[in-house]
């Protein structure tokens, strides 16, 4: 048998093209709009806009991408198994968008949006069509169709920025920063309309030929990974909301601005802490299916010990090179009046190393069908997540949101860990975790205690200790690539 972690390390390089790169030129908008955007206020706005599409992509996809990969295993007709799963994403996208339409002024007033009830119009065409688009894409990952599912993502991340780039640099009037909402969203719906355009074959070979018991069963599957899914937006974005609505008071006309300024500060910073999520983000379109096709293989405890181990070092590894490189990708915002939280940086980018280990082990769960668990520890954090961020945003504005971050993903990395000990042991290498992180916090703690004022010797040495690192996770790694399980 060829080494099974050579082959999902290559699934991952090539989503990783549509996947890393793709997100990365995406990024390229993020000093585009805090550059044309001269208020962060303005740019708080879309950040909160893009929270709820966070939200509505869980709901809207109904956990189907998961059941789909898992009831692929079990099933000897896979056209029936996609066919079931793309008609309840269509179904339940088309009560969605319908009842949006009779009530959007009635939800803009609710997200303090009332004058521009065209944004909700919008985001919610934006968010059907990527919701709808999931299915078909996710049979091309299962088909392990990698170039063709890049070539699609490609071009509709194409298409946004070369959109975005025009309307914002060329049509957009800075003295009205309502209209850049507008375009910005105006571009995505474009963007997304390439995916089905491109995919339109599953759309027109669909047959209303719908078997109940099995849609029943996958259902059954992917309810309680909606919980889990709905409940971890709630640790990913809900404080982008958050720290809107508990910072505005209507009995101030002016705090309005505020609350958005504080959004569009946290938002900005937090994307350079989403380096992280990017990786993850490529690396689970191609573990997810790696995971599920190692399930009848004997020895398939000892690949995800291995995958494990890995990643652990390879996210520990982005925490260091943004953290202590800070100076130079602080510059990846353009406009200063944003710099003001880069000290939570640090803190979001060890929230979303745990968020990592976390979605790793949690493969447990999907493995055993016990997904309920992955319910509970995601409604575990998301209480944890409005608790602390409702008690402490008052006082220390966003960071207690990143704090809240960082304490909610390690509470889950924790008791996921347990639990899967319990109901289907991996017996992960808890030392190398433990010398990976422990490393990579010890020298980020180092270079804070040692003051260096040339600003070239210190970026010299920073460098010099993250190669220390990648020595040290190479040298205990490099056996990985060698062995086959």
């Amino acid at each position: 048998m060829s080494n099974p972690i050579r082959k999902l390390l290559g699934q991952t390089a090539i989503y990783g093209l549509s996947s890393i790169v793709g997100r990365l030129l995406n990024y390229l908008l993020v000093p585009l709009y805090t550059q044309v955007f001269a208020h962060p206020s303005h740019y708080g706005v879309v950040s909160e806009l893009y929270a709820w599409v966070a939200f509505l992509i869980v709901f809207l996809s109904f956990g189907m991408e998961t059941a789909f990969f898992r009831f692929l295993q079990e099933s000897d007709d896979k056209e029936k198994v996609f066919l079931n799963g793309f008609l309840t994403v269509i179904g339940v996208n088309l009560i969605f968008f319908v009842s949006l339409l009779f009530f959007n002024q009635q939800i803009a007033d609710l997200m303090l949006f009332s004058e521009h009830n065209e944004y909700i119009i919008l985001l919610g065409a934006i968010v059907c069509i990527d919701a709808i688009t999931t299915l078909p894409l996710a049979k091309l990952r299962a088909d392990e169709r990698a170039l063709r599912f890049a070539s699609i993502q490609f071009t509709s991340i194409g298409v946004n920025i070369a959109l975005n780039l025009f309307l914002m640099l060329y049509l957009f009037d800075p003295l009205r920063p309502e209209e850049g909402v507008l375009f910005i969203l105006f571009a995505n719906l474009i963007a997304s309309l390439v995916k089905p355009l491109m995919l339109y074959k599953d759309f027109l070979t669909i047959r209303l030929k719908f078997d109940f018991i099995l849609a029943k069963k996958m259902l059954w599957y992917a309810f309680p990974l909606v919980i889990a899914g709905f409940a971890g937006i709630i640790n990913e974005t809900l404080d982008r909301i958050l720290i809107k609505h508990v910072i505005f008071d209507a009995s101030d006309p002016t705090s309005l601005m505020t609350a958005e300024t504080q959004v569009g500060i946290y938002s900005a910073c937090y994307k350079l802490a989403m380096l992280v999520t990017i990786l993850l983000q490529a690396y689970r379109y191609a573990a997810e299916p790696f995971f599920f096709a190692q399930m009848k293989y004997e020895e398939k405890n000892k690949v995800y010990i291995k995958v494990m181990n890995f990643f652990v070092g390879m996210v520990c590894l982005v925490f260091l090179l943004v953290s202590l490189n800070i100076d130079i990708f602080k510059h990846f915002i353009r406009n200063e009046a944003y710099w003001d939280g880069l000290p939570v940086v640090p803190i979001l980018l060890i929230a979303n190393v745990f968020l990592g280990i976390y979605y790793n082990q949690s493969i447990w769960y999907k493995l055993s069908g016990k997904t309920k668990f992955g319910a509970y520890i995601a409604l575990g954090g998301a209480t944890l997540t409005i608790v602390i961020n409702l008690l402490f945003i008052p006082v220390y504005g966003f960071y207690a949101s990143a704090w809240a971050t960082l304490i909610v993903y390690g509470f889950q990395m924790v008791v996921s860990y347990f639990l899967g000990q319990r109901y289907y042991p991996i017996k992960y290498n808890l030392k190398k975790f433990f010398l990976y992180f422990g490393l990579a916090v010890g020298i980020f703690i180092f270079t804070r205690w040692v003051a260096i004022p040339d600003p070239y010797i210190r970026l010299g040495i920073h460098n010099l200790l993250i190669l220390v690192y990648v020595l040290v996770v190479y040298t205990l790694e490099k056996a990985t690539f060698k062995i086959s399980a």
